[in-house]
């Protein structure tokens, strides 16, 4: 199991989207969980790209038949705006708690980096030259030609679940490190970001998978 669980990670860490998964830490002391009820937090000052981002996380786990709801739908729209205090924040769980969550998924950007990837030939690592005339001669045109390289952008996140259980203390479930890398289009982004993080998630026994849901939607139905 922990072989096939080695290799569903290491595809993961590969699968060519604008994201890719750089780590992660799950709490030991959880071998499962079940969610029922979660709240979904995105930290960011763009309002539309943090609401389609608690948007469709909410739709991927209402699919697996848990109770979530967006930030956006619950909490003050001046909530992000004023800086909170840690007593304020604990009646929110204190308040989240007696509304029946048991869950909570922040969200958030925490760094930016702007990266050079150099262009050369498929050989380039390979290449030993005997001499400042054959390397100089053989690599110029990093002088003249401004596409040799390409400046792009990494965006690192960073999805954390907590729990707000009544019958356990509040603690960090599950924490992962999510790099963004050159993203153009926001819906795909965020598409790829919370496949990413579901795909772990059901991998992790975390949330149910779809396929354990659909079957007891048909077993309900039969």
């Amino acid at each position: 199991m922990k072989f096939l669980t080695g290799l569903f990670i290491c595809f993961l860490l590969m699968s060519c989207t604008s994201t890719s998964l750089v780590d992660f830490w799950k709490n030991p002391d959880i071998d499962s969980y079940n969610v029922n009820k979660v709240l979904i937090v995105g930290i960011s000052p763009n309002i539309a790209s943090r609401q389609k981002f608690e948007q469709k996380m909410k739709q991927e786990l209402e699919q697996r038949g848990v109770e979530a709801i967006a930030s956006y739908e619950l909490l003050d729209p001046s909530f992000g705006q004023e800086a909170k205090t840690e007593a304020q924040l604990t009646n929110l769980e204190d308040q989240l708690l007696e509304d029946g969550f048991d869950t909570i998924f922040l969200t958030k950007i925490i760094g930016v980096e702007n990266k050079v990837a150099y262009k050369s030939k498929n050989d380039f690592y390979n290449e030993s030259y005997r001499n400042f005339n054959e390397d100089f001669f053989n690599n110029q045109e990093i002088y003249h030609k401004p596409e040799y390289y390409d400046i792009y952008t990494v965006y690192h996140a960073e999805t954390s679940m907590y729990c707000i259980c009544p019958t356990k203390e509040r603690e960090l479930i599950w924490k992962g490190y999510i790099d963004i890398i050159d993203p153009h289009s926001t819906d795909e982004t965020v598409k790829d970001y919370i496949n990413l993080i579901t795909a772990v998630l059901e991998e992790q026994l975390l949330i149910k998978p779809l396929s354990q849901v659909e079957k007891i939607n048909t077993d309900e139905i039969n």
